[in-house]
């Protein structure tokens, strides 16, 4: 149970928090909600002891474990399922501590760290920590890759993997699904579901909210409101609440005024004098409900487009991809693409990261030239890219003002500054550097550049990265308003759902119409594994464009198939032999463990323990390689 009593908090002069009474009970899944700033963040540093309160007390068990997503990611040579691993300190200490011990021969030590290891159900650790590198959709053959070879994305999702991995009391994840794709958000949120201790959530993507949390914890004017359900309960409830206050708030203004009349008619007759003074004493007892002032900050629109083609663009017989490392061939990532887009189209991408979405939308955009096929735009069509890097690419020092008049050099000052102010830059806001930007703050002008072109075509490739609530409402509703056709990556359902009619999925080298919606996809993610899509898809990338494959004949195609089936045929025989070779070195190290266990193994020889040691040390590295043999082939099958 943790407990914050009259709590408050500061940053700077600003009051964060201000006499906070709450308590958290164990177990809870709890989501922390609130516009950008007003103390989500500040709240868990506190819990982690990285915050003192400016006044009240927060009171937290004393042995709570508590676990928390790093926000920096060293460049490590280590790799990445050890670094995973090393998320339960006391496992990697006590496994360091055995290898040690075997390599000076200690058998007293090496004892000592098994029990250890055993105590902490440590001997499945490794296999735990590539269960979460899989689900977070790093394929096997990137687990013995070193920290330092992924990108900040992919580093990202190692801490996060990491944090999932260390036993815990408390966890704290502080937008755990931005840069994961939807199939990383699918299954994070099974993950999240099954998780035994209490977890508090900071996002700001409804869907995963209303899928894993059981309360819903609002920050708003320093305050804190409790709420039992997830975030569309909280919703209902909030919007009742709101509701009700704005009833009494009107009636108490008409109760106020109908006195103050009395008052005011007859305050100055003497027959009327007493009840005058009741009537002001009432006026002053009333408890001063105030109006519902409207919540969300702003809302914005994109532009009419001056001409809206009825066919826009195609794409026809395209491959796609990227030059290959290699000087003999292209990495193909995206084959046999058709694909066209006509006025007024809203598609959603589907796909997991690495499938070739952004290698779609890139094509579409003309940034990425095909290898072969035809890309068809009609004259008219005007684009507005919204890339993943594009928050990045914004000049450093230069203010919005100062980027629009790049975009715009012969527009009248006053008239750009018209237009900031409908993005909520207004007054001295324009004319502040972006250097001292939020994430947030920078994707809303990032998107202000786009609307000031008055596209017709809409490419947005990740846009609610950073935004907040309030941000991602406001712009379900412009994209649905928009006049122009749309393309939208995105792994926030709720935003996926609002202004997408039709969806496409984008997966192991293809593009193709996805007849559903997301629940549908949900469900088809659920029939296969994502390291198999990967593999697949990787597998048809590695063909060279310039090799023509000739159209089999029947009969090579029934020996193509007799082939297929043998070697089928032969998989699952040794899957089969591998899961009894399994079940006997499990049988050999329960009793190894029980000799080990055993003090009078200690009085023996030396060598007797030395070799027991060594045996159990042998069993447990071919069980893992066996492990690891039967993941791939039961991926290869199930592919």
């Amino acid at each position: 149970m943790i407990s914050f009593r009259h709590f408050a908090l500061r940053r700077g002069s600003r009051l964060l928090l201000s006499d906070i009474d709450l308590v958290i009970q164990s177990g809870w899944r709890l989501g922390v909600i609130g516009r950008n700033g007003c103390g989500k963040s500040s709240l868990f540093a506190a819990l982690q002891g990285k915050l003192e309160s400016d006044a009240g007390e927060l009171d937290m068990p004393a042995k709570l474990r508590l676990a928390s997503v790093a926000q920096e990611t060293p460049a490590l040579p280590d790799a990445a399922i050890d670094y995973v691993l090393g998320g339960d300190e006391e496992l990697a200490e006590a496994m360091r501590d055995e290898a040690d011990a075997g390599e000076r021969g200690d058998m007293e030590a090496m004892a000592k760290a098994h029990h250890r290891i055993e105590e902490l159900n440590g001997y499945d650790g490794r296999a735990r920590a590539g269960r979460l590198l899989h689900g977070l959709g790093f394929p096997p053959e990137t687990h013995e890759r070193a920290v330092k070879e992924f990108s900040g994305g992919w580093r990202g999702r190692l801490n996060l993997a990491r944090a999932l991995m260390c036993p815990s009391d408390l966890l704290l994840l502080d937008e755990p699904t931005n840069h994961l794709d939807l199939d990383a958000v699918l299954w994070l949120e099974e993950w999240l579901r099954r998780y035994q201790g209490t977890l508090l959530i900071i996002s700001h993507d409804r869907e995963f909210l209303d899928g894993v949390i059981t309360h819903t914890l609002h920050l708003n004017d320093g305050k804190a409101k409790l709420y039992t359900g997830n975030y569309s309960a909280f919703e209902r409830l909030r919007a009742e609440q709101l509701r009700q206050q704005q009833i009494s708030h009107e009636r108490e203004q008409a109760e106020r005024a109908h006195l103050q009349s009395f008052v005011d008619r007859f305050k100055a007759k003497a027959s009327k004098a007493k009840q005058a003074q009741s009537r002001m004493k009432r006026l002053e007892k009333l408890a001063g409900t105030e109006a519902v002032r409207a919540e969300r900050p702003f809302s914005f629109q994109f532009p009419a487009p001056g001409r809206l083609p009825d066919s826009m663009l195609q794409l026809e017989d395209i491959n796609a991809g990227y030059p290959s490392r290699d000087d003999d061939g292209l990495n193909i990532v995206l084959r046999d693409v058709r694909f066209s887009l006509e006025a007024g189209e809203r598609i959603g991408l589907l796909g997991p990261n690495g499938a070739g979405k952004s290698t779609l939308v890139k094509t579409l955009v003309g940034e990425l030239d095909p290898f072969s096929g035809e890309r068809k735009a009609h004259k008219d069509l005007k684009i507005g890219y919204f890339a993943q890097h594009t928050v990045e690419s914004l000049r450093e020092g230069a203010s919005p003002l100062d980027h629009l008049m790049d975009k715009a050099p012969g527009v009248a000052t006053q008239v750009m500054r018209d237009f900031l102010g409908t993005w909520n830059f207004a007054g001295d806001r324009a004319f502040e550097s972006v250097d001292g930007f939020s994430g947030g703050e920078r994707a809303r002008l990032a998107l202000a550049l786009i609307a000031w072109d008055k596209p017709n075509l809409l490419l947005l490739d990740e846009p609610t990265n950073h935004l907040d609530l309030d941000m991602r409402e406001a712009l379900a509703d412009a994209l649905a308003d928009f006049d122009g056709a749309l393309v939208l990556v995105s792994h926030d359902r709720h935003l996926l759902g609002m202004v997408c009619d039709s969806f496409w999925r984008v997966a192991d080298g293809v593009v193709e119409s996805f007849d559903g919606d997301l629940d549908d996809y949900a469900k088809w993610l659920r029939t296969r594994g994502a390291t198999s899509k990967k593999a697949a898809k990787a597998g048809a990338a590695a063909k060279p464009v310039a090799k023509i494959v000739p159209e089999e004949t029947p009969e090579e195609r029934r020996r193509n198939a007799a082939a297929l089936r043998e070697n089928e045929k032969t998989s699952r025989q040794r899957v089969k032999r591998i899961e009894t070779r399994n079940a006997t070195i499990d049988s050999e190290l329960a009793a190894l463990e029980l000799q080990l266990a055993d003090p009078a193994t200690y009085n023996g020889p030396t060598q007797e323990m030395m070799r027991l040691g060594q045996r159990q040390t042998e069993l447990r590295r071919e069980k893992e390689a066996l492990e690891a043999e039967w993941l791939e082939l039961y991926e290869r099958l199930e592919a």
